[in-house]
């Protein structure tokens, strides 16, 4: 059975426990660590792991992969530390605000020859995952313009927006892979531009809190992605597909599927309110999808070089946004 550390026992390393207790017959989880001691001891108390120190956890044996879901300038020291201790690594995004850091990763890992999956879980959300299914099976023949919506329900908190490398690299970042995984080709050119509507203080800190973003790849697809850190009405996560033969489209996901109708129309319930309960399953099949590549010997997906495309794109809207021109991309061979 495959044996699993997990590095940063807060929310995401949390969700991260959960999951691999729902996959028991495959994996367990027999070390947590953390630099906050009482939040390490809460999760080894809850999940049955061993609390050890992250130094700890790359010397020991009994240890296959690490899940690293500790803050994102800790990244690059523990994927090189994991690497040079063999073991495989599951990263949560970004793997790193640099996307040449992100490189030095990418030859660590495949010098030390270790599994590596960047964490972006919406892929592995069942209706997104089936759309880009049904594009590969040709259902909607040629894919010609994708239009993806992402908004949250509240902006984070000022000190986290101040540290979060700005919503292209923070939020939007999951879009930009989405569009990746849509599209089936590398973007050629992103045209951004942005706000700050929601909060000032957003503003004041350096970012944007409202945005959209156009890429175009070289055969002329078009991708349409749309931010905001405010939606009144709950988490708003939705995408549409347009090809040369239909349409597919993914709705919000809702806190229930009752739908009441009086004389006053038709009324459903809200779109569920925060990421983690929207993308809960999500976060299971990933884990699961990660978990089942290791003990099959296949190569889990996405990879760290997915990671430094998403991590391109990103910088390339923050460029676009601050000279107000599109900006082209050369194709990374990394």
């Amino acid at each position: 059975m495959l044996k699993l550390a997990l590095l940063g026992c807060g929310r995401i390393g949390q969700v991260h426990a959960r999951s691999i207790s729902q996959l028991a017959d495959k994996a367990r989880l027999v070390a947590v660590a953390d630099a906050y001691e009482p939040a390490a001891q809460e999760l080894a108390a809850a999940s049955g792991a061993e609390m050890r120190s992250s130094a700890q956890i790359m010397q020991s044996d009994d240890v296959d992969a690490i899940i690293v879901g500790t803050p994102t300038d800790t990244h690059y020291q523990l994927i090189h530390d994991a690497a040079a201790a063999g073991k495989a690594i599951f990263c949560e995004k970004p793997i790193d605000m640099s996307a040449e850091r992100i490189r030095d990763c990418i030859v660590a890992v495949k010098k030390a020859n270790v599994a590596f999956l960047a964490a972006f879980n919406r892929r592995f959300d069942p209706n997104f995952s089936d759309i880009q299914a049904r594009i590969a099976a040709g259902e909607i023949g040629d894919v010609e313009l994708i239009t993806i919506l992402s908004r949250d329900p509240a902006p984070p908190p000022i000190s986290y927006i101040k540290s979060s490398g700005g919503l292209f690299r923070d939020m939007m970042i999951h879009d930009f892979d989405m569009a990746r995984f849509l599209l089936g080709e590398e973007v050629t050119s992103i045209f951004a531009v942005g706000s700050s509507l929601v909060d000032p203080e957003i503003g004041a800190a350096g970012d944007i809190d409202t945005a959209a973003v156009t890429l175009s790849t070289a055969s002329g697809k078009i991708c349409q992605i749309s931010n905001s850190r405010r939606a009144s009405y709950g988490y708003d996560q939705r995408l549409e597909v347009h090809g040369s033969k239909g349409m597919l489209r993914a709705e919000n996901t809702l806190k229930n599927g009752v739908e009441v109708a009086t004389q006053n129309g038709f009324q459903k319930a809200p779109a569920q309110h925060f990421f983690l309960e929207r993308y809960e399953e999500a976060y299971r099949l990933e884990m699961a999808h990660f978990i089942d590549a290791l003990n099959s010997g296949q190569t889990p997906s996405p990879s760290a070089s997915d990671g430094l495309q998403a991590q391109l794109l990103a910088d390339a809207a923050a460029q676009s946004l601050a000279t107000g021109l599109p900006v082209r991309l050369a194709n990374d061979p990394a």
